[in-house]
Parts: C-alpha cells; structure tokens; sequence
C-alpha cells in the first residue's frame, strides 16, 4: 500500500470514528440551577468540629484568646516546638523572625505556626484563607504544625454559601485548608502529613 493509500485510509477511519461519535451524543440537558435547598444544619459549630475530627484535625471551642493560648500551651506539639510563629494577637508566641526572610524556603525550620482562618464551612470543614496579612503564604503549608483560629460566628453550612462569600477586588491568594496534611495509596493506606503540615488546630472564639 502506497503512502498516499495509507493516508486515505486513515482520513477514511477518522471520519468513521468522528461520526459514530457524533451519533451517540447525549441529548442536551440544562444546566441545574445554583439556586437549591442545599444542606444546611442545626449547629454549625458541631458539625465542623465532627469533620474536623474525622479527617484527622484537633477542635477547641473557646471563649477568647486567653483560653485558646491556654489550650495551645497543652499541645504536645506546640509545646515541643523549637521555631514558632503566630501572626494572631494573644495566641501563641513568636522566636522565629521572618521579617528578614527573602525566601520563603527559609520556614522551613518552622515547628509551629498560628494563623487565622478568614471563615469555615460546615459540611467539609475547610478553612478560607488567604495572603492578605501573610508575608509568605507558604507558611501554611511549610510549617510542621499549624493552628488556625475562627470565629464562632463565620462558620457556613455548605459550599455553596462558601463561594458566595469569596470576593476577589485584585489578584490575589486564597484556598481552603481542611486538617493537616494527607495521601493516601491505592491500597487505602492513609498517611498524615505526607507534604504538609503533621497536625492542624482548628480554635474556634467566641
């Protein structure tokens, strides 16, 4: 078979296969409405701690700042730790300088860092966080333990609440972070804090 045979034949099977596709193409449907009785719950703090604990998190619900770093103080973790940061007032202390930090490879070292969550979400128990007050925003990932503190009060149902809250007024970061870490295989072997932080503190004032 020649060269412009072989061609012809090709072009001859991809038309075959491109209208037998064509043939069995699903019928068209509409798009579902955003606008749903989406699942909402009697207490919200209750079902983001469950979550919480079921993917492998910690939860303390406390009434302000001084029980939280009363709380924090209890962590093994924390308590241990060499290299700490806390970028909340009140919670945690802070011996590792990073306002000379030009690299953020350089957090590396950190044990610990205390950070704030800007709201949470029920169902899933993920954290929205972003750069807006943060240096470096890999210290949410660096660090080898990492506390986040809600309020009470800025915890949603669902998602769908969640995203209505977003609003991007420039480019910037934000992702949501639910517990620490993990990976797990094909064989269902769950590993915690696999390229992460080993640990994440959820306290939730007020």
């Amino acid at each position: 078979m020649s060269n412009s045979d072989r061609a012809s034949s090709n072009e001859s099977a991809r038309k075959e296969i491109l209208a037998a596709v064509a043939r069995h193409q699903p019928q068209p449907t509409e798009l579902p409405s955003p606008e749903q009785n989406w699942i909402t719950y009697p207490d919200r703090i209750a079902k983001f701690a469950d979550v919480l604990l079921s993917i492998g998190g910690q939860f303390f619900r406390v009434s302000g700042p001084a029980e939280a770093e009363a709380r924090l103080k209890q962590i093994p973790a924390y308590r241990t730790a060499k290299q700490t940061i806390s970028l909340v007032p009140g919670i945690g202390q802070s011996n590792f300088n990073w306002s000379n930090v030009n690299d953020p490879h350089a957090l590396e070292p950190v044990d610990f860092a205390v950070m704030a969550g800007e709201f949470a979400v029920a169902e899933n128990a993920g954290i929205w966080v972003t750069d807006r007050h943060v240096k470096w925003r890999a210290l949410y990932f660096i660090a080898q333990h990492l506390a986040l503190v809600i309020s009470a009060n800025q915890i949603v149902d669902n998602m769908h609440q969640a995203y209505d809250r977003l609003q991007f007024h420039a480019a910037e970061f934000g992702t949501f972070i639910a517990g620490p870490s993990k990976t797990a295989d094909i064989e269902q072997s769950l590993v915690i804090g696999a390229h992460g932080p080993r640990s994440l503190t959820v306290f939730c004032v007020g």
